[in-house]
């Protein structure tokens, strides 16, 4: 090659760095200019973008439309062909009334024959059980398609598995006091997707089907589900940040920061009343105040070190939280092998034809009830990494939101961060002084999988069960099995059994 094509070369190759560095800085120029007006970068269109916390939401909400749409709805006003029409004519509804006509004819209906309303009358509250199961299948398309065309006793079968996860790991985790903060929890989410996922499995193995049409039926399906979830897991986001907003408003508008802070305290208070609410506490409270100095720092920091600072403490607490997750993991599983084992021993050791009596059988419930805390550990810890990610986002879209200007857009982050250094504060504050408490512990969580099997069944009929009698109905069941435990304890000095109520009387009826 002679010396001018090497030149050439070189040149060329100086050129090609000169416009990837121009290329570059301008590059960084329109994203500095595009954040400080407000916009945000859009993976999909490739461009900086306004974002808007509520046309997110009305967006979302047009895109769940679009899809029931696709589906075939009851509502055109002629009356149906169904197999069974007897929990229509129990709510006198037609055949083809829609969800909002249901819900109106049970409620109206229900209120008129609610034991509260008539006390003693055994055929109200057979009625109201009757009107509570028929609104149960007919309120959810999938049971109501099923009554549609089996009939009732086909339904009935399925009603005792019937089961809300929802409700379930509310009551497990008492966290409907948070909601509004981090909506539904993965962890139920995911409970609800594979109860649901019996009947499509059935389906795919039908022997008439070869092996690479089972294998694109489950890929499909699988893409369909992800999509679902990652659509349910927006709304929740958007809608959590729509009531964080709600919840900072006044401090926005110019609130006193002292009367803010104070309302906080005591929202935090409350909140640690409930159920492992210190727990809550101290991880809402985390996630709140690292998202509010992260976002603070960047915007008013020297050269943005502040912000730096605080992504570092937040990606220093994501890495121990996924070590948790992993460690409690590995946990669980030793318990449950260790649980099994001990079982396994048990069995080997009885002799042929002999079986399980009180004792062996209490033996081998004391070790499966050992290992229930290792179990429970692992989900709270899978359900804070959930609630410190969907936090992070919630807060970005509120902090981003260009609805507003600028300057209340940092006095958004000033409120959160006031939330999250009250409720993390309180939380702490209150693990110590409870400490006790804040285990996890087999009795409390028997009674609690108890509580939330009996109200979960109870909302499945259409009844309604409030957290003071939840609360009620654990207690009595802790109550249950310390009596169990300790039936000496039940009886008095002159050998009578105390005057205490059965245990199982003490329950609120549901």
């Amino acid at each position: 090659m002679s010396k001018n094509s090497r030149n050439g070369v070189f040149k060329g190759f100086i050129d090609q760095v000169q416009r990837g560095v121009v290329s570059k800085t301008e590059e960084l120029r329109l994203a500095r200019e595009a954040k400080e007006h407000g916009k945000v970068w859009n993976s999909e269109k490739k461009e900086w973008v306004f974002y808007f916390l509520d046309q997110e939401w009305e967006d979302l909400k047009a895109e769940v439309l679009g899809e029931e749409s696709a589906l075939p709805k009851p509502g055109d006003g002629e009356e149906r062909k169904v197999k069974d029409r007897e929990y229509y004519d129990l709510l006198g509804v037609s055949t083809d009334a829609d969800d909002s006509t249901i819900k109106k004819a049970y409620y109206k209906k229900a209120r008129i024959c609610h034991p509260d309303k008539n006390p003693g009358d055994e055929e109200a509250s057979a009625k109201f059980q009757s009107l509570g199961e028929a609104y149960q299948v007919l309120s959810n398309p999938q049971s109501r398609a099923a009554y549609d065309k089996d009939g009732k006793q086909e339904t009935e079968n399925n009603l005792s598995e019937n089961v809300d996860p929802f409700v379930f790991f509310n009551i497990m985790f008492g966290s409907s006091l948070v909601e509004p903060y981090i909506g539904e929890l993965w962890i139920a989410n995911t409970a609800e997707n594979m109860m649901n996922g019996d009947d499509e499995d059935e389906e795919i193995n039908d022997d008439t089907l070869s092996d690479e049409e089972k294998y694109r039926i489950r890929i499909a399906r699988y893409k369909e589900k992800k999509e679902k979830d990652i659509l349910k897991q927006r709304k929740r986001q958007v809608k959590c940040g729509q009531n964080l907003r709600n919840r900072i408003d006044s401090y926005v508008q110019g609130e006193a920061s002292e009367l803010f802070r104070s309302g906080c305290e005591e929202e935090a208070k409350t909140i640690c009343k409930g159920a492992y609410g210190e727990l809550y506490c101290v991880t809402i409270g985390f996630a709140l105040q690292v998202a509010a100095q992260e976002y603070l720092g960047f915007a008013k920091s020297f050269l943005g070190l502040g912000g730096h600072v605080a992504r570092t403490k937040k990606n220093s607490k994501t890495l121990v939280t996924n070590m948790t997750i992993l460690g409690k993991g590995l946990k669980a599983v030793s318990a449950g092998t260790r649980a099994m084992a001990e079982a396994e021993n048990m069995k080997k050791g009885m002799g042929e034809g002999e079986e399980l009596n009180e004792t062996k059988v209490a033996e081998m419930t004391e070790h499966l009830d050992d290992s229930l805390p290792s179990f429970l550990e692992l989900a709270w810890a899978i359900n804070k990494k959930d609630i410190m990610s969907t936090i992070k986002v919630v807060c970005k879209k509120l902090f981003e939101d260009a609805g507003v200007p600028k300057d209340l857009r940092l006095r958004r982050a000033e409120a959160v961060q006031i939330i999250g250094r009250e409720f993390q504060g309180v939380g702490k504050l209150m693990k110590k002084t409870n400490s006790a408490q804040n285990n996890f512990n087999a009795e409390e969580i028997k009674a609690r999988v108890t509580v939330a099997a009996r109200t979960t069944m109870a909302k499945a009929q259409g009844q309604d069960v409030s957290e003071d009698d939840q609360e009620e109905m654990i207690k009595a069941a802790k109550q249950m099995a310390f009596d169990a435990k300790n039936p000496k304890e039940n009886i008095t000095e002159e050998g009578n059994a105390d005057d205490t109520d059965d245990t199982e009387s003490s329950l609120p009826k549901l």
